[in-house]
């Protein structure tokens, strides 16, 4: 027979997160921390941002404007459209490998301290 009761709990009493107020938000969104962490954020996406959509557009402008490059052989029927157009599916996944390195080093732990903090005030 099955039973609606809450399961155990581990050791200690269980305890909910601190709800923040809209006071506490805007003292850490003005905090050093929490610029810190924008800042880590911002240096990274942004510039690879830009760096890929440049990319991507010399690709498209390459494929209307410099048919005759596009289509030069580099070895049996592989030619640079298609060299560069799997380039772009290779340089998506490695931006996305770059970046969950980054967040998990760098702007994960910063996150976590601020997270903390706030749940953990009174």
């Amino acid at each position: 027979m099955a039973t609606d009761a809450p399961p155990p709990s581990k050791g200690g009493s269980e305890t909910t997160p601190h709800a923040p107020s809209t006071e506490e938000f805007i003292e850490v969104q003005e905090s050093a921390e929490f610029g810190e962490l924008r800042q880590a954020h911002r240096s990274f996406a942004f510039p690879l941002t830009i760096a890929f959509i440049t990319w991507y557009l010399v690709y498209v402008l390459l494929s209307n404007y410099a048919g005759d490059f596009m289509g030069t052989k580099l070895f049996g029927n592989i030619n640079v459209a298609l060299a560069l157009g799997l380039g772009q599916f290779l340089t998506t996944f490695l931006i996305a490998w770059f970046y969950s390195r980054h967040a998990a080093s760098k702007l994960d732990p910063k996150a976590e301290a601020i997270k903390s903090r706030m749940e953990g005030a009174a």
